[in-house]
């Protein structure tokens, strides 16, 4: 099988995939889509899988030559063809990609930032068939709800925002947490794949002050392979059909 039916092409990149646990999702096209970006931004992606969530950001802001994006990938293969999606993209010396964990990369990062996001593994405490790359990215033993509060803590500027998502339980249990860490929600989408669907996905931003939250409902689809007006508009500049 070739590569070509390992990858992925948006209007302004592609992402080639063969290598990596995680593919793309509507998760993360979603949050990357979705997030607020602030202008001239320093921004951390965490566990960046593909590096799609870089390369979207980067898209968003390429008016900007300021912007600069740092992502990290903690699996080896993934991190390789991150690396490799970055620099074939238009945008790769505005994306600095790190292989490591996190947490070992948050104690000796010297600076903070605008934005930190991520679209983390999700299965907390879930049982594991087998130790495999796929598991690994999906399961939050290597990645715990707290692990991201804690560096979002630490490496948020004061006026800085973390932006994550979520299946709709953990999130709210991402919300619980976050107040432990003088972190709260000033946006969140609650993300229903149709209609008359309930909510299967929350994304958020959240920050170190205190707002009355933005709460809003996204439907992706009116019906089978339909999407809503308001789908389109949010992920128009990303998919090549829209």
């Amino acid at each position: 099988m070739g590569r070509q039916n390992h990858s992925f092409f948006f209007k302004q990149f592609a992402i080639y995939q063969d290598q990596c646990a995680m593919k793309v999702g509507t998760d993360g096209i979603l949050l990357g889509a979705w997030v607020n970006i602030p202008e001239n931004a320093q921004i951390l992606d965490i566990g960046t899988g593909t590096g799609l969530l870089a390369l979207m950001l980067a898209q968003r802001s390429q008016t900007s030559a300021i912007t600069k994006i740092d992502a990290i990938e903690i699996d080896d293969a993934a991190y390789r063809q991150a690396q490799d999606n970055i620099q074939n993209s238009p945008w790769g010396d505005r994306i600095n990609i790190y292989h490591g964990k996190i947490q070992d990369f948050a104690i000796t990062c010297p600076q903070q930032y605008d934005l930190i996001i991520s679209n983390p593994p999700f299965f907390e405490k879930a049982y594991k068939a087998l130790e495999t790359s796929r598991t690994l990215a999906r399961h939050g033993d290597s990645l715990l709800q707290t692990d991201i509060l804690h560096i979002a803590s630490r490496l948020l500027k004061l006026d800085g925002h973390l932006a994550v998502i979520y299946p709709t339980d953990l999130a709210h249990k991402f919300l619980s947490k976050a107040r432990e860490f003088g972190l709260w929600c000033d946006r969140q989408v609650n993300i229903k794949p149709m209609l008359h669907s309930s909510i299967k996905r929350i994304a958020l931003e959240l920050s170190k002050t205190q707002f009355p939250p933005q709460e809003t409902t996204l439907t992706i689809e009116e019906s089978k392979h339909i999407y809503t007006e308001d789908y389109i508009s949010l992920v128009k500049d990303f998919y090549l059909n829209l």
